[in-house]
């Protein structure tokens, strides 16, 4: 049987990451080729300029095929305040022609009528995830097999405005790439990251984006909720720019290089010279008054969280905690900050398994790209994403990277 290749590409505020790859027996990722280029043309998850975006998705694609492989079809992702999420409740008659027993066949049945709810015409469902079964008022963990009278589902299902798709779809179109399908991005992220015993005993998973944070709670093997909040780690950029009158650059930069979500009085009892609102001026600021900026939005950013949990349908323990993933987990003491706000424990998911061309992404800031590509090996088509490159390719390509080229020359 031939091997299967896949393509994920992680559609992001600040990046494009295109990942080609394919899944051994043993569920690892072996990486074919990657991709990464600065994000144009989206903003909060959404597309705004579809053109931008197209060229970028573009010049993440051909970094990932300088490996020889030509990307025809990709999983992906999606966030951003154009999705919205909803449980719901489905129910089925168990057939007495099979003497009351319950098979695929009433699963499907009763996940019909839960989706059997009106949806507004704008919006277009992108998953639906059985999450518990009630079998003549009993729960169990998989009623396949079993024998009853009526069949309950509780799912819960991801939805999206449908332009958001339509705008998506068309920037993949403008690269020439057919989407296999489109992930919410905390689901692929999941993938990537969290490990079979955390998904069964409980936890988290929390997907620190440039433009918004995604979290998913799983529980038992399922998802049960997820929800998207507008903060991302651009939110505390445009804090620390308007708080100190500095420039974008200098903000993100200094975001990076001393920031933390922590404000301490004695590790941060100093004065930092930071270049000012123009280029080539520099200003003083208070460390400390630097990083209470950033913790006062980290701080709000884990009352959204918390709130997510207390009023999510599943009411057991959370017993593996907190996972946080995505580029704003890189920022130091982040993971302190929720752990001492949740008494949990918390930890930075790094996708795991993963070989091949990989030691540029062991990084949170590409769990959600490696992830597509597990996802699309579980979840998706036998398609392969790939086919070979042939010599009309490798000429497209070298007169792509003429144009490129002659942008720098006088």
């Amino acid at each position: 049987m031939a091997v299967r290749h896949i393509v994920g590409i992680d559609i992001g505020t600040s990046k494009i990451c295109t990942i080609i790859g394919q899944i051994d027996k043993d569920d690892r990722i072996n990486v074919l080729g990657s991709g990464i280029v600065p994000s144009k043309g989206i903003e909060r998850g959404m597309v705004v300029n579809i053109e931008e975006a197209s060229r970028a998705v573009i010049a993440s694609i051909d970094k990932a095929e300088l490996t020889g492989y030509r990307v025809v079809s990709a999983y992906v992702s999606i966030s951003g305040r154009h999705v919205r999420t909803y449980n719901r409740k489905g129910v089925a008659a168990i057939s007495r022609v099979g003497d009351g027993m319950v098979t695929r066949d009433e699963i499907m049945r009763a996940i019909e009528t839960a989706q059997a709810d009106a949806l507004p015409t704008n919006l277009e469902i992108l998953h639906v995830m059985p999450y518990r079964y009630i079998l003549d008022g009993n729960v169990v963990r998989d009623p396949i097999g079993m024998h009853g009278f009526r069949l309950e589902v509780d799912v819960h299902i991801v939805v999206c405005e449908m332009v958001a798709i339509q705008n998506l779809i068309k920037v993949l179109q403008e690269a020439g790439v057919e989407i296999d399908e489109v992930v919410l991005q905390p689901l692929a992220a999941a993938e990537g990251v969290l490990t079979a015993e955390e998904r069964e005993s409980g936890v988290v998973l929390v997907d620190m984006g440039c433009g918004t944070t995604s979290v998913a709670f799983f529980a038992q093997g399922n998802t049960w909720h997820t929800h998207v909040i507008p903060i991302g780690g651009h939110t505390f950029t445009s804090d620390i720019i308007m708080t100190f009158q500095i420039n974008p650059h200098s903000a993100e930069h200094n975001k990076q290089v001393i920031g933390d979500a922590i404000a301490d009085p004695v590790r941060h009892n100093e004065y930092i010279e930071v270049e000012g609102g123009r280029a080539g001026d520099y200003i003083e600021i208070s460390r400390l008054l630097f990083n209470q900026c950033i913790q006062a939005r980290a701080d709000e950013l884990v009352d959204f969280v918390i709130y997510e949990v207390n009023h999510s349908i599943y009411d057991g323990a959370y017993a593996s905690g907190i996972v946080l993933t995505g580029g704003g987990a890189q920022m130091t003491n982040i993971d302190m900050l929720f752990a001492e706000r949740f008494s949990a424990p918390v930890r930075i998911g790094i996708a795991h398994d993963v070989y091949g061309l990989s030691d540029a992404l062991n990084s949170p800031m590409y769990a959600t790209a490696l992830g597509l590509i597990r996802w699309g090996y579980h979840h998706g088509t036998t398609d392969d994403g790939t086919r070979a490159n042939d010599e009309g390719r490798w000429v497209e390509l070298y007169e792509r990277f003429k144009e490129w080229l002659r942008e720098f020359l006088p």
